[in-house]
């Protein structure tokens, strides 16, 4: 009986791995995944069979990794992040029913919503969302109506999928929509581009500075709640500890 992992690598280079995951690349037979992926893990296991899918190809890609492992092998499915944040765990579980004779096992990571807030300080400090601004697979109605939600409740949010060249204006429109939705245009917020790998960057800027930003897929967004503020050149979002 084969076995399939499917393993969160965290932002990308090798000091962001779990030793839980980095155990699972070294013990499978092949690894897979979307291309950009891939090329984070491969300098690492070089001698490694991988099979490489494009976006929009994950059923695919799970179905893949359940046959091969139906016969006999252990395969690695890589996922930047978590694997069951955005990533494949929910897909590669469903399409497992299919497959009862193969084993199944989550390996979790760093998301990008803890890697990029650790960059820009703790704006992650109290109760938050998370919410993606990819239109593929949850409508932009769903969409609107979860960026209003988390305003009305006063959530810091952490932003995936911002932009891409396909939705250049949609982080203006996600910024407009919390804005129509009460929060305050000097609200704290901050950006991180290519966590934990070659070329990061990020910046702090308020809400309605943040509207005017050009980004990209890479890129994390965090917006405030009413009490974020800034320490020190860094976006904290307090719990509320006395004396602090």
């Amino acid at each position: 009986m084969g076995k399939v992992f499917v393993v969160g690598i965290g932002p990308g280079s090798a000091e962001y791995m779990t030793a839980q995951a980095r155990a699972a690349l070294e013990g499978a037979d092949v690894l897979c995944g979307y291309h950009v992926y891939l090329e984070l893990v491969k300098p690492l296991f070089p001698e490694k069979e991988t099979y490489i899918t494009s976006m929009r190809q994950e059923r695919q890609r799970c179905l893949w990794a359940l046959e091969r492992a139906a016969g006999g092998d252990t395969v690695a499915m890589v996922c930047s992040g978590d694997a069951g944040v955005y990533g494949m765990a929910g897909l590669l579980m469903e399409l497992g029913d299919l497959f009862p004779q193969v084993e199944l096992e989550v390996v979790p990571g760093v998301t990008a919503a803890l890697s990029g807030a650790a960059v820009l300080g703790a704006p992650l400090g109290h109760d938050f969302c998370v919410i993606s601004l990819s239109d593929l697979l949850t409508s932009w109605e769903v969409i609107e109506q979860r960026l209003r939600c988390a305003a009305w409740g006063e959530f810091a949010l952490c932003i995936y999928n911002p932009s891409s060249q396909k939705r250049a204006g949609y982080l203006r429109r996600a910024c407009d929509i919390l804005l129509d939705a009460g929060k305050d245009g000097k609200t704290v917020c901050g950006w991180v581009r290519n966590i934990g790998r070659q070329g990061q960057e990020s910046r702090l800027l308020t809400l309605e500075e943040l509207r005017e930003e050009q980004l990209d897929m890479f890129t994390t967004v965090f917006i405030g709640a009413e009490s974020t503020k800034y320490c020190s050149g860094r976006m904290v979002t307090p719990r509320g500890y006395r004396g602090c």
